[in-house]
Protein backbone atom coordinates (compact mmCIF):
# COMPACT_ATOMS: atom_id res chain seq x y z
CA UNK A 1 0.00 0.00 0.00
CA UNK A 2 1.37 3.43 -0.94
CA UNK A 3 1.97 5.72 2.01
CA UNK A 4 -0.13 8.52 0.44
CA UNK A 5 -3.09 6.13 0.23
CA UNK A 6 -2.76 5.21 3.89
CA UNK A 7 -2.41 8.87 4.90
CA UNK A 8 -5.73 9.65 3.21
CA UNK A 9 -7.47 6.83 5.07
CA UNK A 10 -5.81 7.70 8.38
CA UNK A 11 -6.89 11.35 8.17
CA UNK A 12 -10.50 10.61 7.30
CA UNK A 13 -11.12 7.49 9.40
CA UNK A 14 -9.14 8.25 12.55
CA UNK A 15 -7.99 11.87 12.83
CA UNK A 16 -11.17 13.59 11.67
CA UNK A 17 -13.38 11.79 14.19
CA UNK A 18 -11.05 12.10 17.19
CA UNK A 19 -9.65 15.65 17.04
CA UNK A 20 -10.89 19.21 16.75
CA UNK A 21 -11.62 20.42 13.24
CA UNK A 22 -8.75 22.90 13.51
CA UNK A 23 -6.31 20.10 14.38
CA UNK A 24 -7.58 17.92 11.55
CA UNK A 25 -7.08 20.72 9.03
CA UNK A 26 -3.59 21.40 10.36
CA UNK A 27 -2.58 17.73 10.00
CA UNK A 28 -4.09 17.60 6.51
CA UNK A 29 -2.06 20.64 5.41
CA UNK A 30 1.14 19.09 6.75
CA UNK A 31 0.36 15.86 4.92
CA UNK A 32 -0.46 17.60 1.63
CA UNK A 33 2.37 20.16 1.66
CA UNK A 34 5.26 18.16 3.10
CA UNK A 35 4.73 14.44 3.65
CA UNK A 36 3.02 13.35 0.44
CA UNK A 37 5.36 15.27 -1.95
CA UNK A 38 8.44 13.64 -0.38
CA UNK A 39 7.23 10.25 0.86
CA UNK A 40 3.83 9.65 -0.72
CA UNK A 41 5.00 7.32 -3.50
CA UNK A 42 6.80 4.97 -1.09
CA UNK A 43 5.23 1.67 -0.12
CA UNK A 44 4.67 1.54 3.65
CA UNK A 45 7.29 -1.19 4.10
CA UNK A 46 9.84 0.93 2.18
CA UNK A 47 9.86 3.65 4.83
CA UNK A 48 13.09 2.64 6.53
CA UNK A 49 14.79 4.49 9.40
CA UNK A 50 17.31 6.02 6.98
CA UNK A 51 14.56 7.14 4.57
CA UNK A 52 12.67 8.86 7.37
CA UNK A 53 15.81 10.54 8.71
CA UNK A 54 16.60 11.89 5.25
CA UNK A 55 13.03 13.22 5.09
CA UNK A 56 13.59 15.10 8.35
CA UNK A 57 16.81 16.67 7.03
CA UNK A 58 15.14 17.63 3.75
CA UNK A 59 12.53 19.59 5.68
CA UNK A 60 15.27 21.50 7.50
CA UNK A 61 17.01 22.24 4.19
CA UNK A 62 13.74 23.74 2.95
CA UNK A 63 14.19 26.35 5.67
CA UNK A 64 11.48 25.11 8.02
CA UNK A 65 11.94 25.90 11.71
CA UNK A 66 12.85 23.05 14.04
CA UNK A 67 9.49 23.31 15.81
CA UNK A 68 7.62 23.03 12.50
CA UNK A 69 9.69 20.00 11.48
CA UNK A 70 8.98 18.29 14.78
CA UNK A 71 5.27 18.93 14.29
CA UNK A 72 5.39 17.23 10.87
CA UNK A 73 7.35 14.31 12.33
CA UNK A 74 4.66 13.94 14.99
CA UNK A 75 2.01 13.58 12.28
CA UNK A 76 4.16 11.09 10.35
CA UNK A 77 4.82 9.06 13.50
CA UNK A 78 1.15 9.01 14.50
CA UNK A 79 0.08 7.78 11.07
CA UNK A 80 2.68 5.00 10.96
CA UNK A 81 1.98 3.81 14.49
CA UNK A 82 -1.72 3.52 13.69
CA UNK A 83 -0.82 1.53 10.56
CA UNK A 84 1.13 -0.95 12.72
CA UNK A 85 -1.66 -1.14 15.32
CA UNK A 86 -4.16 -2.06 12.59
CA UNK A 87 -1.85 -4.53 10.86
CA UNK A 88 -1.58 -2.45 7.69
CA UNK A 89 2.21 -2.75 7.90
CA UNK A 90 4.28 -5.07 10.14
CA UNK A 91 6.54 -2.39 11.62
CA UNK A 92 7.56 1.24 11.43
CA UNK A 93 10.79 3.14 12.13
CA UNK A 94 9.68 6.67 12.99
CA UNK A 95 10.94 6.26 16.57
CA UNK A 96 14.46 6.14 15.16
CA UNK A 97 14.24 9.68 13.75
CA UNK A 98 16.68 12.06 15.44
CA UNK A 99 14.59 15.18 15.75
CA UNK A 100 16.07 18.70 15.57
CA UNK A 101 16.47 20.51 18.86
CA UNK A 102 14.04 23.31 19.56
CA UNK A 103 15.07 26.29 21.61
CA UNK A 104 12.49 27.11 24.23
CA UNK A 105 10.73 30.39 23.47
CA UNK A 106 11.62 33.13 25.87
CA UNK A 107 8.63 34.30 27.87
CA UNK A 108 8.17 38.02 27.40
CA UNK A 109 6.09 40.22 29.65
CA UNK A 110 5.58 43.92 30.23
CA UNK A 111 7.35 45.75 33.00
CA UNK A 112 5.24 47.26 35.77
CA UNK A 113 5.79 50.71 34.27
CA UNK A 114 4.72 49.53 30.79
CA UNK A 115 1.70 47.78 32.27
CA UNK A 116 0.53 50.99 33.96
CA UNK A 117 0.96 52.97 30.76
CA UNK A 118 -1.16 50.44 28.84
CA UNK A 119 -3.84 50.52 31.53
CA UNK A 120 -3.95 54.32 31.56
CA UNK A 121 -4.26 54.45 27.77
CA UNK A 122 -7.18 51.98 27.76
CA UNK A 123 -9.00 53.72 30.62
CA UNK A 124 -8.49 57.20 29.17
CA UNK A 125 -9.96 56.13 25.82
CA UNK A 126 -12.81 54.43 27.70
CA UNK A 127 -13.86 52.05 24.93
CA UNK A 128 -15.39 48.63 25.71
CA UNK A 129 -13.47 47.26 22.72
CA UNK A 130 -10.05 48.05 24.18
CA UNK A 131 -10.89 47.04 27.74
CA UNK A 132 -10.33 43.42 26.70
CA UNK A 133 -6.61 44.21 26.86
CA UNK A 134 -6.84 45.05 30.57
CA UNK A 135 -9.13 42.10 31.20
CA UNK A 136 -6.56 39.72 29.68
CA UNK A 137 -3.78 41.30 31.75
CA UNK A 138 -5.68 40.69 35.01
CA UNK A 139 -7.09 37.21 34.30
CA UNK A 140 -4.52 35.47 32.08
CA UNK A 141 -7.12 34.75 29.40
CA UNK A 142 -5.85 33.60 26.00
CA UNK A 143 -7.00 35.80 23.12
CA UNK A 144 -9.36 33.10 21.77
CA UNK A 145 -10.93 32.73 25.21
CA UNK A 146 -11.25 36.49 25.61
CA UNK A 147 -12.94 37.10 22.26
CA UNK A 148 -15.48 34.31 22.73
CA UNK A 149 -16.47 35.57 26.19
CA UNK A 150 -20.15 36.56 26.52
CA UNK A 151 -21.89 38.40 29.34
CA UNK A 152 -23.60 35.13 30.29
CA UNK A 153 -20.15 33.73 31.15
CA UNK A 154 -19.66 36.33 33.89
CA UNK A 155 -21.20 35.84 37.34
CA UNK A 156 -21.18 39.39 38.70
CA UNK A 157 -22.50 38.33 42.10
CA UNK A 158 -19.76 35.73 42.61
CA UNK A 159 -17.16 37.83 40.78
CA UNK A 160 -16.09 35.04 38.43
CA UNK A 161 -15.60 34.31 34.74
CA UNK A 162 -16.41 30.88 33.34
CA UNK A 163 -14.16 29.84 30.45
CA UNK A 164 -16.15 27.37 28.35
CA UNK A 165 -15.13 28.15 24.77
CA UNK A 166 -12.44 29.62 22.55
CA UNK A 167 -12.39 30.95 18.99
CA UNK A 168 -10.14 31.44 15.99
CA UNK A 169 -10.24 33.07 12.56
CA UNK A 170 -10.91 30.91 9.53
CA UNK A 171 -11.30 31.57 5.81
CA UNK A 172 -13.37 29.23 3.67
CA UNK A 173 -13.65 29.83 -0.07
CA UNK A 174 -12.31 33.33 0.41
CA UNK A 175 -14.88 34.24 3.06
CA UNK A 176 -14.08 35.04 6.68
CA UNK A 177 -15.58 32.88 9.40
CA UNK A 178 -15.13 33.13 13.15
CA UNK A 179 -15.05 29.60 14.52
CA UNK A 180 -16.03 28.82 18.12
CA UNK A 181 -14.68 25.69 19.73
CA UNK A 182 -13.99 24.15 23.12
CA UNK A 183 -10.95 25.54 24.98
CA UNK A 184 -7.43 24.34 24.24
CA UNK A 185 -7.51 21.41 26.70
CA UNK A 186 -9.91 19.96 29.27
CA UNK A 187 -8.06 21.82 32.02
CA UNK A 188 -8.60 25.05 30.07
CA UNK A 189 -12.30 24.87 30.97
CA UNK A 190 -12.18 26.72 34.27
CA UNK A 191 -13.68 29.35 36.54
CA UNK A 192 -11.51 32.43 37.15
CA UNK A 193 -12.07 34.70 40.17
CA UNK A 194 -11.85 38.30 38.94
CA UNK A 195 -10.51 41.26 40.98
CA UNK A 196 -13.36 43.41 42.35
CA UNK A 197 -12.02 46.51 40.56
CA UNK A 198 -12.20 44.70 37.20
CA UNK A 199 -15.69 43.33 37.91
CA UNK A 200 -16.86 46.86 38.73
CA UNK A 201 -15.55 48.15 35.41
CA UNK A 202 -17.18 45.25 33.54
CA UNK A 203 -20.55 46.14 35.10
CA UNK A 204 -20.26 49.68 33.74
CA UNK A 205 -19.36 48.38 30.29
CA UNK A 206 -22.27 45.92 30.26
CA UNK A 207 -24.67 48.74 31.05
CA UNK A 208 -23.25 50.84 28.19
CA UNK A 209 -23.32 48.30 25.38
CA UNK A 210 -26.01 45.97 24.18
CA UNK A 211 -23.65 43.51 22.51
CA UNK A 212 -23.69 39.79 23.28
CA UNK A 213 -19.89 39.55 23.52
CA UNK A 214 -17.82 41.22 26.23
CA UNK A 215 -15.36 42.54 23.65
CA UNK A 216 -17.91 44.24 21.46
CA UNK A 217 -17.44 44.82 17.72
CA UNK A 218 -19.60 45.66 14.73
CA UNK A 219 -19.93 41.98 13.87
CA UNK A 220 -22.63 40.02 15.67
CA UNK A 221 -19.92 37.44 16.39
CA UNK A 222 -17.68 39.90 18.20
CA UNK A 223 -14.12 40.91 17.42
CA UNK A 224 -11.90 39.06 14.95
CA UNK A 225 -8.76 37.56 16.46
CA UNK A 226 -6.35 39.01 13.90
CA UNK A 227 -7.92 42.48 13.96
CA UNK A 228 -7.82 42.55 17.75
CA UNK A 229 -4.15 41.61 17.71
CA UNK A 230 -3.54 44.51 15.31
CA UNK A 231 -5.47 46.87 17.57
CA UNK A 232 -3.25 45.81 20.47
CA UNK A 233 -0.11 46.47 18.41
CA UNK A 234 -1.42 49.96 17.56
CA UNK A 235 -1.75 50.70 21.28
CA UNK A 236 1.86 49.61 21.86
CA UNK A 237 3.05 51.74 18.93
CA UNK A 238 1.28 54.85 20.25
CA UNK A 239 2.87 54.31 23.65
CA UNK A 240 6.33 53.64 22.13
CA UNK A 241 6.44 50.25 23.83
CA UNK A 242 8.43 47.46 22.18
CA UNK A 243 6.07 45.26 20.09
CA UNK A 244 5.06 42.01 21.74
CA UNK A 245 2.42 39.43 20.97
CA UNK A 246 -0.97 39.48 22.66
CA UNK A 247 0.08 36.37 24.60
CA UNK A 248 2.55 38.58 26.49
CA UNK A 249 -0.44 39.87 28.46
CA UNK A 250 -0.95 36.34 29.78
CA UNK A 251 2.74 36.10 30.69
CA UNK A 252 2.49 39.50 32.38
CA UNK A 253 -0.42 38.30 34.49
CA UNK A 254 1.48 35.17 35.56
CA UNK A 255 4.63 37.15 36.38
CA UNK A 256 2.77 39.73 38.49
CA UNK A 257 0.91 36.91 40.28
CA UNK A 258 4.18 35.24 41.25
CA UNK A 259 5.69 38.56 42.31
CA UNK A 260 2.91 39.15 44.84
CA UNK A 261 3.27 35.63 46.22
CA UNK A 262 0.48 33.64 44.54
CA UNK A 263 1.14 29.91 45.00
CA UNK A 264 1.89 27.79 41.95
CA UNK A 265 -1.14 25.50 42.23
CA UNK A 266 -3.56 28.44 42.31
CA UNK A 267 -1.85 30.14 39.38
CA UNK A 268 -1.80 26.88 37.42
CA UNK A 269 -5.57 26.44 37.84
CA UNK A 270 -6.29 30.06 36.86
CA UNK A 271 -4.14 29.74 33.73
CA UNK A 272 -5.75 26.41 32.83
CA UNK A 273 -2.52 24.39 32.79
CA UNK A 274 -2.76 20.62 33.07
CA UNK A 275 -0.63 20.61 36.22
CA UNK A 276 1.55 22.96 38.34
CA UNK A 277 4.76 21.49 36.87
CA UNK A 278 3.99 23.13 33.52
CA UNK A 279 3.53 26.48 35.27
CA UNK A 280 6.81 26.04 37.17
CA UNK A 281 8.74 25.23 33.99
CA UNK A 282 7.34 28.16 32.04
CA UNK A 283 7.67 30.81 34.69
CA UNK A 284 10.78 29.78 36.61
CA UNK A 285 12.46 33.00 35.44
CA UNK A 286 9.83 35.02 37.29
CA UNK A 287 11.17 33.76 40.60
CA UNK A 288 14.52 35.54 40.18
CA UNK A 289 13.47 38.67 42.09
CA UNK A 290 12.09 36.50 44.88
CA UNK A 291 15.30 34.44 44.93
CA UNK A 292 17.36 37.61 45.17
CA UNK A 293 15.20 38.89 48.01
CA UNK A 294 15.59 35.63 49.94
CA UNK A 295 19.35 35.55 49.35
CA UNK A 296 19.68 39.11 50.61
CA UNK A 297 17.92 38.07 53.80
CA UNK A 298 20.43 35.28 54.24
CA UNK A 299 23.20 37.77 53.52
CA UNK A 300 22.12 39.84 56.50
CA UNK A 301 23.42 37.03 58.73
CA UNK A 302 26.89 37.83 57.40
CA UNK A 303 26.43 41.54 58.09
Amino acid sequence: MLYKEWLGEWLELYVKVSTKDRTYKKYRRQVEYYIVPLLGEYELDELTAVTLQRFSLMLLKKGLAAGTVNGIIFVLRSSLKKAVDLGVTPRQYSDAIVRPKVRAKKMTCFSKEEQKRIERYVLEHNTPYLFGIVLAMYTGLRIGELLSLTWDDIDFRAGTIMVVRSCYDSWENGHYKKVFDTPKTLSSERVIPVPKSIIGKLKLIRNRVGAHFVVAAKSEYGAQVRLYQKSFQKVLNKLNIKPRGFHSLRHTFATRALEIGMDIRTLSEILGHRNPTITLQRYAHSFMEHKQEMMNKIGKLFD
